[in-house]
């Protein structure tokens, strides 16, 4: 008897999940991811900004390495959606021991991904480039900045990992301060390593991954300390296929997710070049500003899927589709409060990025009219979370699908067959109307299965 204290103290992390008002629970899990989602957001952005300031070029550069990084971003994160979901779902059924193996699982993934990615760096890094452009200086910049964050890319791996096991045990405050220490690492090395040091585009990618490694570190040390719900064990470290499946069945799509950007940026980017280098860095740029309107909702579904699976798994309903309806209407707010921002101040923003007369001429136009389509893809990316969590993941697979590349693509395409380049900054917005559409359709008929089954 005299144990139970402690152990009601463990099980709390987790129980809340399944307890506490859903208004308070969602601020709980949500605002400290929403927080550390921010702050990852700012880190990228301020790479650029600095990168920014040793030529257009280096932007461009950095810019065309959006989908090489995205790529590395969406395993991570898919495999980290994956096991954070399969974790809170084995503890709302009450199978510690299943939960405690995917954690596990979890680590030795990661580490493959990093080995791959190490043989990625080393090979393609350059072809990659010149694949998309013949300017050499954009080539040069380029291969230096993605061989270095691909050859040392375990930091990244294992941060995201670790990062997301803590939110899937009720620990979503230590996930923020390690991601947070991650991104203010890196932004206090960026102008060290670019200037002081004279490193240039080497020295921010050098940043970066230092800041990986530190918040892979920290999250290590969280969850050795504060996650009493997992233990890390080698010999469970090796996959089974039944916990494979269950990972990847509910993060695959947001693998694809993310993984789609990939594809959306390298085909965007071949549009976009079709006009002029600047282009390029302008779209590079816009995707640096919409991380800020979007990594408030991606924070809060970080938060929000771990209260899905856990509720899902424990079969109370009520509190599952009240805390998507509040995270629908949070996220709605957020995004349009930053669009309205966008609108009104899109020079101050460019100027952030050393931006010359003729990048204002081009990026202005761009940034209003991207702005347009946030609310729509935030409600979209809140629905499809939802759709993982509640194991119709083929739901979530053909939305991303839509979003990433066949509508935006499509639309940019089309409209770039004008030859006029700023009509085609409003592809977003008609990928986003017509992507939120089948989403609301899909939605109904997901709510009303999965009540019939329970």
């Amino acid at each position: 008897m005299a144990d139970m204290p402690a152990e009601n103290k463990k099980r709390s992390a987790q129980e809340k999940l399944g307890t506490m008002p859903i208004g308070k629970l969602l601020v709980t899990m949500s605002v400290p991811m929403m927080i550390s989602m921010f702050i990852q957001a700012l880190y990228n952005a301020v790479d650029s900004m600095f990168v920014a300031r040793l030529s257009e070029d280096a932007l461009t550069a950095v810019s065309l390495a959006l989908p090489i990084q995205n790529l590395m971003i969406a395993l991570a994160v898919g495999t980290g959606v994956g096991v954070n979901a399969l974790v809170s779902r084995s503890l709302g059924e009450g199978n510690r021991r299943r939960a405690e193996k995917a954690a596990n699982v979890q680590v030795f993934i990661d580490l493959i991904y990093a080995i791959l990615c190490v043989g990625v760096g080393l090979l393609f890094s350059r072809r990659f480039f010149q694949s998309q452009t013949d300017v050499e200086s954009i080539i040069d910049y380029g291969a230096q900045y993605v061989s270095i964050i691909t050859i040392f890319s375990l930091g990244m791996f294992q941060a995201q990992g670790l990062e997301k096991l803590l939110i899937a045990t009720g620990n979503a405050t230590p996930s923020m301060i390690s991601q947070a220490l991650g991104a203010i690492l890196n932004i206090i090395l960026d102008p060290i390593f670019i200037f002081a040091f004279g490193l240039g585009v080497r020295g921010a990618a050098i940043a970066t991954v230092i800041g990986q490694f530190a918040a892979a570190v920290c999250a290590l040390i969280f969850n050795l300390k504060r996650n009493t719900a997992t233990r890390f064990d080698l010999r469970q470290m090796l996959p089974d296929l039944k916990i494979l499946g269950s990972i990847y069945s509910v993060g695959f799509p947001s693998m694809i997710t993310v993984g789609l950007h990939a594809v959306t940026g390298y085909l965007l980017n071949g549009i976009y070049l079709s006009f002029s280098t600047t282009a390029t860095a302008v779209y590079g740029v816009w995707i640096k500003l919409q991380s800020f309107g979007f990594m408030p909702v991606f924070g809060m579904n970080n938060g929000t899927l771990a209260i899905y699976s856990y509720n899902y798994g424990a079969k109370k309903l009520d509190r599952l589709f009240r805390t998507l309806k509040l995270s629908v209407i949070v996220g709605a707010v957020i995004t349009l409060a930053i669009t309205i921002l966008y609108e009104i101040i899109p020079v101050p923003l460019l100027r952030l990025f050393n931006a010359s007369d003729y990048m204002l001429s081009i990026g202005v136009t761009a940034v209003r009219r991207c702005a347009l389509s946030m609310t729509f893809g935030a409600v979209t990316v809140i629905l499809t979370s939802s759709f993982q969590a509640l194991g119709r993941s083929r739901f979530a697979l053909m939305l991303n699908i839509m979003r990433q590349v066949v509508i935006q693509v499509a639309a940019a395409w089309v409209l770039s067959s004008f030859g006029r380049l700023e009509i085609v900054w409003f592809s977003p917005l008609i990928s986003e109307v017509v992507t939120l559409c089948v989403a609301a359709l899909l939605c109904r008929k997901v709510i009303e299965k999965v009540r019939s089954e329970v």
